[in-house]
């Protein structure tokens, strides 16, 4: 199975007002935020009933165990995968049948190195990278607090500066030693 078939926009839901704008929307995948023991049955029920694969996201199931019983629990009821950060789920997910996508947060190049070495362990079937988009919250950050913005981790490319001082940022710091001289 692949997770994106027809669409590349997942719904990431993380209420029940979400979650039935997510029934109702055009996605193929829903990515539920949110999960309990008591509800989950109903909400992969409901998911199905509408086409749409739905993952568990582990880190915020309640009453599901972080474990293999948890996920096959999961398998039991006919969920399609899971969402985690955890590297130590990916592997029993997979061996269960589910779908995996393993979420990181990428700040600075020490946590890209971390990523990519548990991406080579677990090999989940899809990385999700976070955060998508840093630039347009700068503007918001520098227009709601009278504090100078430093943007750091990840800067690479003399655009990406330029790219984070035309939105607000007072300065940027950076481990690319190519850059120190820019600027």
């Amino acid at each position: 199975m692949s997770v994106f078939d027809n669409r590349c926009v997942a719904a990431s839901v993380r209420t029940e007002e979400d979650f039935i704008a997510a029934l109702d929307s055009s996605v193929d995948v829903i990515f539920l935020q949110y999960s309990s023991i008591l509800t989950v049955a109903d909400h992969i029920q409901r998911s199905h009933d509408a086409g749409k694969k739905l993952f568990i996201h582990m880190d915020f199931s309640e009453g599901i165990g972080k474990d293999r019983a948890g996920m096959e629990f999961l398998k039991k009821l006919g969920a399609d995968g899971i969402l985690t950060t955890k590297t130590n789920l990916i592997r029993p997910a997979r061996d269960l049948g589910l779908a995996t996508v393993q979420r990181f947060f990428v700040v600075d190049s020490h946590s890209v190195d971390t990523a990519v070495e548990s991406i080579r362990i677990a090999k989940p079937e899809v990385v999700e990278i976070m955060p998508g988009v840093v630039v347009k919250k700068i503007k918001e950050f520098a227009q709601k607090v009278n504090t100078p913005i430093l943007v750091g981790g990840l800067l690479e490319f003399e655009e990406e500066v330029d790219n984070a001082l035309e939105a607000g940022a007072t300065a940027v710091s950076t481990a690319c030693r190519r850059l120190w001289d820019y600027k």
